[in-house]
């Protein structure tokens, strides 16, 4: 078993070679190294977001620490719903849930500006209090109160880390196999190939990485796939991962708002004891457990999931 003091050595190992290539920047920003190289990745960005398939606007409001971008959705008289991705995946990532979430809701999907994305951070590596601070200006420029929230991996990890905090406008909350955030990695052995293609880019990693995280990566649309390839080979940094801990027993009692926790059977992040976990600290929750569905579970059962939160949010 793979301990915390262990992973965090590899993810540091991951951080030192991160740092020692953007030392070679030829231009100011936080996750691309080259002009190009972010011109390239955008425009994968482009294309991917159109497997949206509805109607959407992008938006880009100045935050104190960088502008943020956001993909806006959905009724306008529909209650709030905020959206946030998972590490490298960008808000492209719900084209197979997207439909069913704006059918009710005013989707507000949030590109996290410490990963591949058009936000763009403009100020240090930042801390969790920071993270809170940036997410919370974005609220409140779009005057949210009493918003749904749903997080994937490590927006499940930040949906929570929001819900801790009091006072927030947060009303009912779904976490997507949340990375971090119960437990620690459940089977390090196995997402270390995500590490080495971080490390040492190149496609036949990435497919790898994709049947260690997806159960059906064949459903992943080749549109997407390669954006979300470029976003490894590209982005280096993700020092932010040193600071996704899980938490404390009190930290989930905190948190009173109905919660909705989903994870695939074959999660390589997740397990059983996440679940149980969940269950006992967290006082108003849901659990379920997705068969046949690895860590995307959004994309490998999308139908059982986009069910699930639609029952769960109407």
């Amino acid at each position: 078993m793979t301990t915390p003091k262990i992973f965090f050595r590899i993810v540091l190992f991951t951080l030192l070679a991160s740092c020692a290539s953007s030392k070679k920047a030829k231009f100011e920003d936080y996750v691309f190294e080259t002009k190009s190289e972010k011109q390239t990745y955008v425009s994968a960005y482009d294309k991917a977001l159109k497997l949206w398939d509805i109607p959407y606007t992008e938006e880009i409001i100045q935050t104190r620490f960088g502008p943020a971008h956001l993909v806006i959705s959905g009724p306008k008289n529909g209650k709030d719903l905020v959206l946030l991705h998972g590490m490298d995946a960008s808000s492209t990532m719900w084209f197979p849930n997207i439909k069913p979430l704006a059918k009710n809701h005013r989707i507000y999907a949030i590109d996290f500006l410490m990963e591949p994305g058009k936000s763009n951070l403009t100020a240090k590596p930042l801390s969790k209090e920071e993270i809170v601070l940036w997410y919370n200006e974005i609220f409140t420029h779009y005057k949210l109160k009493k918003f749904d929230i749903v997080g994937a991996s490590r927006g499940g990890w930040i949906a929570t880390l929001l819900a801790t905090q009091k006072p927030n406008s947060i009303d009912k909350i779904v976490l997507l196999s949340p990375a971090q955030t119960f437990k620690f990695i459940d089977k390090m052995g196995k997402t270390t190939t995500a590490l080495m293609l971080k490390l040492f880019p190149s496609e036949k990693k990435f497919e790898k990485t994709l049947t260690t995280f997806s159960t059906h990566p064949e459903k992943i649309s080749a549109v997407y796939k390669k954006q979300f390839y470029l976003a490894n080979k590209y982005a280096k940094s993700n020092s932010s991962m040193l600071k996704m801990t899980p938490f404390s027993d009190d930290e989930l009692r905190s948190i009173t708002n109905p919660v909705l926790v989903l994870i695939g059977d074959k999660d390589v992040i997740n397990s059983d004891e996440s679940l149980e976990r969940a269950k006992k600290y967290l006082p108003n929750s849901k659990t379920k457990k997705v068969a046949d569905a690895g860590h995307f579970l959004s994309i490998d059962q999308a139908k059982i999931v986009n069910d699930a939160m639609a029952d769960f949010l109407d």
